[in-house]
């Protein structure tokens, strides 16, 4: 089996604690479990990267209204975000853990993640 590696794939996770980072991509997906809408940022550096999963419900709308404003994009009421705009914007982010039951398995699950995001 040949195996292509993708320009960044190389890079491993992101340590703890402050990056600064940019935006590099966006992927789309719905929860396996209760088939709820995000979109996936990849947060880069030279030191390696993270993947955040932003989910469009209501416990989720203020982390996705903080990620816009920390990258300088103003969030008007009443209109629509475009994930879009998001390509190559830096910020200031706060990698850490956060554990939660898998619904499905009942196990508990730790990921790396974003954790904060600052503006710059």
């Amino acid at each position: 089996m040949k195996i292509a590696v993708e320009k960044g794939q190389a890079k491993s996770l992101l340590a703890d604690g402050q990056q600064n980072v940019s935006i590099t991509d966006i992927e789309e997906g719905s929860s396996e479990h209760k088939q709820i809408p995000f979109f996936a940022v990849r947060f880069e550096n030279e030191d390696g990267y993270i993947s955040h999963r932003f989910y469009q419900s209501a416990a989720g709308m203020p982390a996705i209204i903080g990620l816009f404003e920390a990258v300088g994009i103003q969030v008007e009421e009443g209109k629509e975000l475009d994930t879009k705009q998001l390509i190559g914007k830096e910020l200031t982010i706060e990698v850490g853990e956060r554990s939660y039951t898998d619904p499905e398995t009942h196990n508990e699950r730790t990921l790396k993640q974003a954790v904060n995001f600052i503006v710059s």
